[in-house]
């Protein structure tokens, strides 16, 4: 999720024929479906999952994201390890299953991945986060709002209204920016 600023819902959705994994470089993920889960009542299907298209995008629609070398080595493996289900799904229980959200199971792996007082702390306090830390590193990376919107799944005026509290301390790499387009 974090790599690629992923939903949730996407991530139980990724499939290995939506995967450019290159043995080396920045890979690529075509996201065609979401998989968000729910109580019963309130799924179209009365299952804990709905089988729906990519959120604020027409039914077919696709969204593809550029992957860095990180994540394409993780999927690799997983894949390498873990093989996909029958249908090509990525992740999935040991009997083949949708992956449920848990509170236990999240919290466990924070405490697998984080320090004592990361723990302790809001930090990743549940999946979601993972995905507002990528869209926040990339803006404060210097990333363009188009191209960050882009790959998150957003309109620029979402991405500016939701992440603008999030970009610190810019104003010298800015005016270094407006420096060297001023001397150009």
């Amino acid at each position: 999720m974090y790599f690629a600023a992923l939903r949730p819902g996407e991530v139980k959705a990724l499939r290995k024929d939506g995967c450019y994994l290159p043995a080396t470089g920045w890979g690529r993920l075509t996201l065609s479906r979401s998989r968000p889960q729910s109580n019963k009542r309130w799924t179209d299907s009365g299952e804990a999952f709905d089988d729906r298209g990519l959120k604020h995008r027409a039914e077919d629609n696709t969204r593809s994201v550029p992957i860095p070398p990180e994540l394409v080595t993780i999927l690799r493996e997983h894949i390498e390890e873990f093989g996909t289900a029958a249908d090509g799904w990525l992740f999935r229980t040991a009997t083949g299953g949708m992956i449920f959200d848990t509170t236990h199971t999240w919290a466990v792996a924070r405490t697998l991945a984080l320090t004592p007082e990361q723990v302790a702390s809001p930090l990743a306090a549940r999946p979601y986060d993972l995905r507002h830390a990528a869209v926040s590193l990339w803006l404060n990376g210097g990333v363009a709002a188009t191209e960050v919107a882009n790959r998150a799944g957003h309109s620029v005026e979402v991405l500016l209204r939701v992440y603008a509290k999030c970009i610190d301390g810019g104003e010298e790499a800015a005016n270094r920016r407006i420096d060297e387009a001023l001397a150009a």
